[in-house]
């Protein structure tokens, strides 16, 4: 398999995923054997080249937390081999979302953020307007019913997005308090 978890960086230490960030949070691992067989196969289809700095962007990004930027991940890679460049971190994301193994997520503030794709959970979103911070979250009352409005009108739904923006407990708690 082209994407086993090579030893990289050098030290042998790769960033752990976290389980909350102010970026957000991680989904579960998920099946990374499973991304990295779709990314094989993607990358054999295409007749793409698995290369040391591509691994380690891979490996890198499967090991960090959620929702992380290009410039994030840049700044992870290159703390393993500087010689690593914006563009080859920038391409292989778009590799990595056009194979399926990520999502591209825009939370309305001009970055975009990936997380690794796992089609067998799906999440949704509340973003803190105040310090960016994402929390992910399930809930399957919402699911049932956007499945019996799809139903209503007679709509086949394939994919969805759901993102809440306001303020966070953290923000809400700093926030000063207005008497009325």
């Amino acid at each position: 398999m082209i994407f086993e978890r090579p030893n990289w960086p050098p030290t042998g230490r790769l960033p752990p995923r976290i389980s909350r960030d102010p970026m957000g949070s991680t989904s579960t691992n998920g099946n990374i054997e499973h991304l990295r067989d779709l990314l094989a196969a993607y990358m054999a289809r295409k007749g793409l080249r698995s290369t040391e700095q591509r691994r380690l962007i891979v490996e890198t990004f499967f090991h960090s937390h959620s929702h992380i930027t290009i410039e994030e991940l840049l700044g992870q890679v290159r703390s393993a081999d500087p010689r690593v460049g914006y563009a080859t971190v920038y391409r292989t994301l778009k590799l990595l979302a056009e194979s399926g193994v990520a999502n591209e997520r825009h939370f309305g503030d001009g970055v975009t953020r990936y997380e690794l794709a796992d089609g067998d959970t799906h999440h949704d979103h509340l973003i803190c307007i105040e310090c960016h911070g994402i929390t992910e979250f399930e809930e399957p009352r919402i699911e049932s019913l956007q499945d019996e409005v799809a139903r209503t009108y007679g709509f086949e739904l394939r994919t969805h997005k759901h993102e809440l923006y306001g303020l966070c407990a953290d923000c809400l708690a700093r926030a000063p308090k207005t008497r009325n």
